[in-house]
């Protein structure tokens, strides 16, 4: 009994190195995590471009954005931003869309830290 008890200390020689051995990695810095459009007129243009530096030792790389709803269209750079390198993420709002919103985008990334969320807020007036 001792022996098969025993036997998974064994079997830790193979576990993974401690994260400070591990190779570089990126980091993902926003100069703002969220923007607020005030009160926006109805079919007025409403897009915020969220800045970002590569504040890590590799390239970055942005695997998705996702939004909290169909009211908003993301953009953001398809190739790896490499370290010390700035770009940014577009975010387009729908205005036809009337009414007070609060919405949330995730970033997924290669990043160590690989998820982070954006917020744009604001009203879209309502016309009489």
């Amino acid at each position: 009994m001792a022996v098969i008890l025993s036997f998974p200390l064994f079997c830790q020689s193979g576990e993974l190195s401690p994260k400070s051995e591990l190779p570089e990695s990126p980091r993902i810095t926003f100069t703002e995590t969220e923007y607020d459009f005030g009160i926006i007129r109805p079919g007025a243009d409403a897009a915020h471009f969220f800045i970002f530096s590569n504040t890590g030792k590799v390239p970055l790389i942005i695997l998705n954005v996702r939004t909290s709803c169909g009211c908003m269209v993301p953009a953001w750079p398809k190739v790896p931003v490499g370290p010390g390198v700035k770009d940014s993420i577009r975010v387009g709002y729908n205005t036809k869309v009337k009414g007070t919103f609060n919405k949330i985008i995730t970033i997924q990334s290669n990043a160590e830290n690989g998820l982070i969320e954006l917020r744009i807020k604001g009203n879209v007036a309502r016309t009489k």
